[in-house]
């Protein structure tokens, strides 16, 4: 089957100079799926700069089959390129299909690249199956404390997202020996209890509980009381 010449030319602009031209012409690509546009989406959403036209890139992978779009993402996730594994678990939360489970790795949920690694607790969220939402809880709980602000915002609203599942990892996470863990843990606490609360006003809080309480205890430590 020969491509149209309009088809052919929406695939060219996509690398248009222009981000404005590369908007419009991922918006004509989703607008008329064709399953040899796959390749070409998921190629430019690894190196797309601009937000709002890798956002239109994902949006015209969901109008693909996702027997199509599935294996080419399968294969980006375990990209060397942050970005490239970044859009694809982004694009695999907005296709939502379950059959993508298996794609989100405890490598992925705790990757180095913090953009990565949100992007995988939002996808991890959305695909995880029923009843698995405990184990998920337990791993994402082991990135309790990382990062700055809008990385440790991400993490909670992920893990709240879960529901009372979380409870125990949280509660365990609670007496962990790292302060900034324990902070965080307590102001997920916080944010499950009441989702309307600020994370800002969440994660202060809890910082002074934290520095109010000191180090939990070891074992050891109560043993010798005794």
């Amino acid at each position: 089957m020969t491509m149209t010449r309009q088809k052919a030319d929406a695939l060219q602009a996509l690398e248009d100079a222009s981000s404005s031209v590369r908007l419009r012409a991922a918006l004509a690509v989703g607008t008329a799926p064709d399953s040899r546009f796959v390749g070409k989406l998921v190629e430019r959403c690894a190196v797309e700069p601009e937000f709002f036209v890798r956002d239109m890139l994902t949006w015209a992978l969901t109008r693909h089959p996702v027997s199509l779009t599935l294996p080419a993402l399968f294969r980006e996730v375990r990209s060397e390129r942050p970005q490239a594994r970044s859009q694809a678990l982004h694009t695999l939360s907005k296709i939502g299909d379950r059959q993508a489970w298996p794609a989100i790795t405890q490598e992925l949920l705790s990757d180095a690249d913090d953009e990565v690694a949100r992007s995988a607790w939002r996808a991890a969220v959305v695909l995880v199956p029923g009843g698995e939402e405990s184990a998920l809880a337990t791993v994402l709980a082991t990135q309790l404390g990382r990062g700055e602000r809008e990385t440790q915002l991400s993490l909670s609203q992920a893990l709240v997202a879960l529901g009372e599942a979380i409870v125990p990892a949280l509660d365990a996470a609670t007496t962990v020996s790292d302060p900034r863990a324990r902070a965080h843990a307590l102001a997920t606490q916080g944010l499950l209890r009441d989702p309307d609360a600020g994370f800002e006003s969440a994660i202060e809080e809890a910082k002074r509980v934290v520095a109010l309480t000191g180090a939990p205890r070891t074992d050891d430590e109560n043993r010798a009381d005794r």
